[in-house]
C-alpha cells in the first residue's frame, strides 16, 4: 500500500509517496497553496491517481511537545481533508525535517540547483520515512514476540 506523506506550510504543501510496498519515501511534488478547496482537490486527485491507502500530515510540535500557532493551522487545514477523502490521515512530529532536508540539499546539490529547488517535498519525504521506519520496527517487533 502506498502512503502519502505531507509538509503543508503557509505558502507550499510539499508531498512525499512511497513506494507500492510502503519501504521507501521519494520526494513527489510542491502544490503551491492557492486556497484550502484548491489544494484539497489537488491532493486528492494524486491519491486517486496513485492508490494511496493512507496520508502522514507533519505535525510541527514546539521543543516541549507542545502545539504552537502553526500547528493549529496545520490541524485545520488536516481537518478539512480529512472530510474530504476516504482513507486515514495520521499526523506525525516534522520537528527538523525542514532542517533534514536543507542539510541534504547542501551535500548533493549544486548552489544553482539549491537556489531553484524547494524542499518542502525533500521534508515531506523525512516525515513519511520516518512513519514507514517506525511502522517497519513495530512489525518487527510483533513478529519476534509471536516467534
Amino acid at each position: 500500500m502506498r502512503s502519502l506523506g505531507l509538509d503543508v506550510g503557509d505558502k507550499r504543501i510539499g508531498v512525499a509517496m512511497s513506494d507500492p510496498s510502503g519501504t521507501v519515501a521519494s520526494p513527489l511534488t510542491i502544490i503551491e497553496r492557492e486556497y484550502d478547496v484548491a489544494d484539497i482537490e489537488a491532493i486528492a486527485d494524486i491519491i486517486s491517481r496513485n492508490d494511496i491507502g493512507q496520508v502522514v500530515v507533519g505535525l510541527p510540535l514546539a521543543a516541549d511537545g507542545g502545539e504552537g500557532m502553526q500547528a493549529e493551522k496545520v490541524n485545520r487545514f488536516t481537518k478539512k481533508l480529512q472530510e474530504s477523502i476516504a482513507i486515514p490521515v495520521v499526523f506525525r512530529d516534522e520537528s527538523f525535517s525542514t532542517d533534514s532536508a536543507r542539510k541534504l540539499m547542501l551535500q548533493t546539490k549544486s548552489k544553482k540547483v539549491r537556489r531553484n529547488t524547494r524542499d518542502d517535498a525533500i521534508a515531506a519525504a523525512f516525515i513519511l520515512q520516518h512513519f514507514l521506519d517506525e511502522n517497519y520496527l513495530a512489525h518487527l517487533q510483533e513478529s519476534e514476540i509471536v516467534e
